[in-house]
């Protein structure tokens, strides 16, 4: 049977609430300084509404309740990524055929499966988890937890790499030995050959290759790269938008006639860069605001996760917060040619609403559990 929660004002995070209305709110201005028109902003506030209701709602559910559902849930995110390698599209608009068509409505199941797959991965190491360093436990969990890789990995390497670094620090939190960490860095590295020949394309190689040198193709695969280091750089210490001539009224008359003039030739500049956008609108000062934002967010998580009632409850939050953190760091870090392109969005900013709404609903499942647990104390 379900349980509610009937007193829940007492033990709800306020803090993680005002850390994640902060960094959307955020996310909404950056999105319209680079489109220039409110109309994109349409379907973000729609799934942001929406992921209001789902945290009200997932805050009121005991947690436990998707534990005890794990194998259904684990099942049917397989069913969804067995369907986008079957009829998958976008591969002409996003380089990648990750989206599903359904009555005219087209989602990123991926992203809706990574909270699926954490749910059941945490449920299923809880249950092994007292002979995680048994060679054979080991084998099955790795076993439970590739199958949807590799089926992600079919049609989209970069959302492959979020699932395998949450899959590894989850272990890791679990108390999987140093040894078998050590082992699998050493494969790691033996399989880079097979990597490289059997599954990147072409297109896949060239944004590696350029990430070493941008000068082998400075007009393709090296191009975003090259316009996102220009436009963070052009943005100084505070920003363009702050230091441009005009009150606030034409500064916002100057957006909607160009979409920030200076991004107008950055590619992808609301999506995968929008780091780029923050740096030349707002400069170091704003990039690092979100920075400490982010930080400020993954503290909390962590808190939450040490103080949780249970194992499954710590490895969900721990799995949520290693899922964060990878899309921060490649995000930011691709932006500034720190990372290769890998079209990893950044959570909370980028425009996407499957993409909102999955980490909405990851917070509603995060305060869940956050409920359900003793006082933080901040």
């Amino acid at each position: 049977m379900m349980k509610v929660d009937r007193n829940p004002l007492k033990r709800f995070d306020y803090f993680l609430l005002f850390i994640i209305l902060t960094l959307t709110i955020y996310g909404f201005f950056s999105i319209y300084i680079a489109t220039g028109t409110i109309l994109a902003l349409k379907s973000q506030i729609a799934a942001f509404i929406i992921g209001i209701i789902a945290i009200i709602i997932l805050s009121l559910i005991d947690y436990d309740i998707f534990g005890k559902l794990y194998i259904p849930i684990y099942v049917l995110s397989n069913a969804l990524l067995l369907a986008v390698v079957l009829f998958g599209t976008g591969a002409e608009e996003w380089g990648a055929d990750s989206w599903l068509v359904i009555g005219g409505f087209s989602f990123q199941p991926s992203e809706i499966v990574k909270l699926g797959v954490i749910i059941s991965l945490a449920k299923f190491i809880e249950k092994n988890e007292k002979d995680i360093n048994n060679i054979f436990t080991l084998i099955k969990v790795l076993t439970f937890a590739f199958i949807p890789i590799l089926l992600v990995v079919e049609n989209d390497f970069g959302t492959g790499l979020v699932f395998m670094f949450f899959t590894a620090v989850m272990l890791f939190v679990a108390g999987l030995n140093y040894r078998y960490i050590i082992y699998a860095a050493i494969a790691g590295i033996i399989s880079l050959p097979i990597l490289w020949f059997g599954f990147l394309d072409d297109f896949q190689k060239n944004r590696v290759l350029v990430f070493f040198d941008p000068s082998l193709d400075p007009m393709g695969a090296a191009y975003q790269i090259t316009q996102s280091k220009t436009a963070i750089g052009s943005g100084k210490l505070i920003g363009r938008f702050i230091t441009s001539d005009g009150n606030l009224n034409e500064k916002f008359e100057w957006i909607q006639k160009s979409g920030f003039s200076g991004l107008s030739w950055l590619p992808e500049k609301h999506t995968d860069f929008i780091f780029a956008v923050i740096g030349e609108a707002f400069g170091l000062v704003g990039g690092l605001l979100l920075i400490f934002l982010f930080l400020l967010l993954l503290y909390r998580l962590i808190l939450i996760a040490k103080k949780a009632k249970n194992s499954f409850g710590s490895l969900t939050v721990i799995g949520i917060s290693a899922m964060i953190t990878f899309h921060i760091i490649e995000n930011i870090g691709m932006t500034l040619g720190l990372m290769p392109i890998t079209g990893i969005p950044l959570p909370f900013i980028s425009y996407g609403g499957t993409f909102l709404l999955t980490n909405m609903v990851a917070m509603g499942i995060v305060f869940s559990i956050a409920m359900r647990k003793s006082q933080i104390n901040f």
